[in-house]
């Protein structure tokens, strides 16, 4: 069984609904349309990385939901792989579903890629709301080529394995005219660009994009060495990185 509803020009169809939220504390209308803030209230079924932020999230959308009426469908590194392929059960019966994730847009860097595969080798329809990314409003304020660009994600924590991956960087950088993207865990932020200033060469640029869309938001683009000049200190911040020449 398959169905719409419309209410009030917003209409909630049986698909999976990947619903972004908001990067930083502030106001939900500041970074999330109406639109999606109604829609969430319409659906009874939520796959998420993390149940307690996720109600948190919703309950920011409307004061009034019946949270104890949901269901909630953790998906997380914990989660046995076996379970996820029972999550859309609820949507192949003709209900919609919300996929959440702990910030930011779901299935971007984030284990809500997993159930959406899942989605459409089953022939499920997915719909992706409108909502910030790090990733892209990083790029956006960057002023670093946005015609080709990869997210590196987290580079690897071993010295020599992390160097080794800043080289290539460099390398794709020069050959290919890509911007590359990435972060750390936010307590090893500082370390990460202390070991940049000391060994990526002057002709790079860095940018560093930190609290994207909250009250200290700072998106800054310096030569690598300049960077040395110019302390930050970027201890438990989320940030996004990003290099280019």
């Amino acid at each position: 069984m398959h169905f719409i509803i419309i209410l009030s020009h917003i209409m909630i169809e049986t698909a999976l609904y990947l619903i972004p939220v908001q990067l930083s504390d502030g106001e939900l209308s500041c970074v999330l349309p109406q639109a999606n803030i109604a829609l969430v209230s319409h659906i009874k079924h939520f796959i998420v990385e993390n149940v307690r932020s996720a109600r948190r999230f919703l309950k920011k959308c409307d004061r009034e939901i019946d949270i104890d009426s949901l269901t909630f469908y953790e998906l997380n590194r914990h989660t046995d792989p076996r379970q996820v392929s029972t999550y859309l059960d609820a949507l192949q019966k003709g209900e919609p579903m919300g996929v959440i994730s702990e910030a930011g847009c779901p299935a971007i860097a984030d284990p809500g890629a997993d159930v959406v595969a899942i989605a459409q080798r089953k022939g499920l329809k997915v719909r992706p709301l409108v909502g910030p990314s790090s990733i892209l409003m990083g790029l956006m304020g960057s002023g670093f080529n946005g015609q080709s660009f990869a997210f590196i994600g987290y580079l690897p924590i071993e010295a020599g394995a992390r160097a080794r991956k800043l080289k290539e960087m460099e390398q794709r950088i020069v050959k290919e005219n890509q911007t590359q993207i990435f972060i750390e865990t936010p307590y090893r932020n500082n370390s990460l660009l202390a070991e940049m200033v000391k060994s990526l060469p002057a002709n790079l640029k860095l940018c560093i994009a930190t609290d994207i869309t909250g009250e200290r938001e700072q998106i800054i683009t310096r030569g690598v060495k300049e960077w040395g000049k110019h302390p930050i200190d970027l201890n438990k911040v989320p940030t996004i990185f990003l290099l280019y020449k």
